[in-house]
């Protein structure tokens, strides 16, 4: 099986073949002693080209285009399947793109057709009244607890280093934040089963009959279920075993067997990658069962080739429980002081020789006071929320590198806090969340091609103050009052009217998608 890097160059914008200039052809006397020459090499080529062609067919029908990632280590690659390969059957002595190349781009324009088809399926429609509800009614499993709340007994023996019990507080939002105001929770990174499970409880579409219901929601933490093996010596069928039982349970009911699981949803609060593990150890092997084909998957990280797997946003820290809590919120946002031209959370990653962390480190560190503030979170350094999110709400634009994955929490906290992210990866968010942020990247986030920071190319500060102050007021009012509403995650009884949540927006699009499609 041939593998590429996705380590090279990648761009957002439109892909397309780019001729080469008329600087480098030859001038026109030389063009006319070179006709003999180039009469025989297309005559060769002639000959070749049906040969090269069948035989690329069959090379590239399990070709992969894969991208690096520090979590599975550099021998483990997560790729894209399949990649069609290069049909350049109209390409001409002046048109030349390397197959490789080509074929990267070829496999990012399929995720983005992927993409438009989910965005295709997005509703208008806010299923919060009990007067849309008829024909459009959820059905919530009451799973054995094994499969969720017998997880969460497990809280203090999860990680190592930490305990979690305090982060189940308060329907798993966790204590709360009393100096950032209302709604405000340390919420863990992982907790996105439980929340969402208790928010579809109270949903007013919910049936308790089987036979009435049109979606079925499967409340397995399967997330937890992973995080608890993360770091304990057990053998992958330990680590597979739950999820295996749970098939096993489901195919026994009545409502699964209907339609094989198609009308099915699950909420798995952790990365798509962690889900299929291949040679590796890390992980279980869930979503590679056969039984878990069917049915729609929403995770924090998608895998972005996968029709049926839709990226959502990771849990912040803001929960409201209504629209006024909201608009108090905007309010607050759209008025704080930014002291910060740009500002940097994380922690360098030394052992990733291609991440760019040190390098954006380094040009924060070599700005001018109040050009770049530089928040290192290495040695438990961001454990404090607060310290983190005001750093955010005082800065114009927060940097956004890929860390252990391609997607980041701390997009989703910088959105909350009104910080134009700069994202260095498309698949940061890009072609992640088809339902919660717009197509056009332009309105909320700038994008520097990581390659030419790594490269010494692109000194991003500077970049960023090229940016003029009006542009910067448009993209942030456009993230305060059109964006962050769908991002944050209301708390378990919360009622909006005006607004829809990031929980009311997943849900509005499937009742719409399973009431209007054949299965």
């Amino acid at each position: 099986m041939a593998v590429l890097s996705l380590l090279r160059r990648r761009s957002t914008e439109p892909y397309k073949l780019k001729k080469k200039s008329n600087s480098s052809s030859p001038p026109p006397q030389q063009r006319t002693t070179c006709l003999p020459s180039l009469s025989i090499l297309l005559f060769i080529l002639s000959i070749l080209f049906p040969f090269w062609y069948f035989s690329n067919l069959l090379l590239t029908h399990s070709l992969h285009l894969c991208i690096s990632s520090r979590k599975l280590s550099s021998h483990n690659l997560y790729c894209i399947p399949d990649a069609t390969p290069p049909l350049n059957t109209t390409m001409n002595i002046d048109t030349f793109i390397d197959p490789d190349e080509q074929e990267r781009l070829n496999a990012i324009k399929d995720v983005q057709n992927l993409l438009q088809t989910i965005r295709s399926w997005a509703s208008n429609t806010s299923f919060t009244n009990l007067k849309l509800c008829e024909g459009r009614t959820i059905y919530v499993y009451d799973l054995p607890p094994k499969f969720n709340k017998d997880i969460t007994s497990q809280c203090n023996d999860m990680l190592p280093w930490m305990e979690l019990c305090e982060f189940f507080s308060n329907e798993a939002l966790g204590q709360s934040i009393h100096n950032l105001g209302k709604g405000w929770h340390d919420t863990h990174q992982y907790f996105l089963e439980p929340i969402f499970h208790n928010r579809v409880l109270n949903h007013p579409c919910r049936v308790h009959d089987q036979d009435s219901a049109k979606l079925f929601y499967v409340p397995f933490y399967g997330g937890l279920d992973v995080l608890r093996w993360h770091f304990k010596n057990v053998s992958t069928k330990m680590k597979d075993s739950l999820g295996v039982e749970l098939l096993q349970w489901l195919g026994n009911q009545k409502s699964w067997q209907l339609n094989g699981g198609k009308d099915h949803m699950f909420v798995l609060g952790k990365i798509s990658w962690d889900f299929k593990r291949s040679e590796r150890q890390w992980g279980s092997n869930f979503l590679s069962l056969d039984r878990m084909q069917a049915p729609y998957k929403f995770l924090i990280e998608r895998e972005p080739w996968r029709m049926n797997e839709i990226g959502i946003p990771h849990p912040t820290h803001f929960h409201p429980h209504s629209d006024e809590d909201i608009i108090e919120y905007q309010s607050k946002i759209i008025n704080s002081q930014r002291k910060n031209l740009v500002s940097f959370a994380g922690a360098a990653r030394p052992d990733a020789v291609e991440n760019i962390r040190s390098v954006l480190i380094k040009q924060c560190l070599n700005g001018r006071v109040g050009d770049c503030k530089f928040h290192d979170c290495a040695s438990g350094g961001c454990a404090d929320p607060e310290k983190v999110l005001t750093l955010f709400v005082e800065s114009e634009f927060c940097m956004q590198p890929p860390g252990d994955s391609p997607t980041r929490k701390s997009v989703f906290d910088s959105l909350v806090s009104g910080c134009i992210p700069v994202l260095f990866d498309p698949f940061t968010a890009y072609y992640q969340y088809p339902w919660h942020l717009p197509e056009d990247h332009r309105k909320y986030s700038v994008f520097v091609d990581q390659e030419e920071v790594r490269n010494g190319k692109v000194n991003v500060i500077e970049v960023l103050k090229k940016i003029s102050l009006e542009e910067r007021k448009e993209m942030r009012r456009y993230i305060v009052y059109e964006l962050m509403p769908r991002l944050v995650y209301g708390d378990s009884s919360s009622q909006f009217v005006k607004f829809r949540d990031a929980f009311t927006v997943v849900m509005d699009n499937m009742i719409s998608k399973v009431t209007s499609s054949s299965l």
